[in-house]
């Protein structure tokens, strides 16, 4: 009888205790929780010594791949960023707010390949084609969405992730 009792005493208290790994970083659900918005340094002019007329990579003959040029412009404003869990890697999605209204393809364009984070850090840029002689409109109407899809792999090694805007950028991280 005094067994039953302490066994069952014991049982709850470890299950009260458990309520606080919610909370908690243990918990894999908790690892990348709420953005912040924090503002943008000026970008600093990048200086290669490269010769623009060697290629980068070389194709053969039987598998030519025409290169599309992305012209997408960066989003004014990066208003909200939520990270996802899925059961192969998580879904970063993006609400970002242009200028003007009008915007489309718009795109969340890793900065590292192939999305693999660098120093812990996986950096993306929200872009979208947007037309410079519309009017401005209510933020309502301007409001775009993107999202990208991250592996589990990257997003295990990754300690932060970022997304830029030309204002402001937002943060999550661990």
């Amino acid at each position: 009888m005094h067994r039953r009792v302490f066994l069952s005493m014991a049982g709850a208290l470890a299950l009260a205790g458990c309520g606080g790994l919610r909370e908690s970083r243990v918990n894999p659900r908790n690892w990348f929780g709420r953005s912040r918005s924090r503002r943008r340094a000026a970008p600093a002019a990048a200086t290669e010594n490269t010769n623009p007329l060697i290629p980068e990579r070389e194709d053969s003959i039987f598998r030519r791949k025409r290169e599309v040029v992305y012209e997408g412009t960066l989003v004014d404003q990066i208003t909200a960023m939520e990270i996802e869990r899925t059961s192969d890697g998580a879904i970063i999605r993006v609400t970002g707010l242009p200028l003007r209204q009008g915007a489309f393809d718009v795109r969340l364009v890793p900065e590292n390949e192939d999305k693999k984070p660098i120093n812990g850090v996986l950096d993306f840029e929200l872009r979208a084609i947007q037309s410079e002689n519309m009017p401005q409109g209510p933020e309502r109407a301007r409001a775009v969405q993107a999202a990208v899809f991250v592996s589990r792999q990257n997003i295990e090694r990754a300690a932060e992730i970022r997304v830029r805007g030309a204002r402001n950028e937002r943060v999550s991280s661990r």
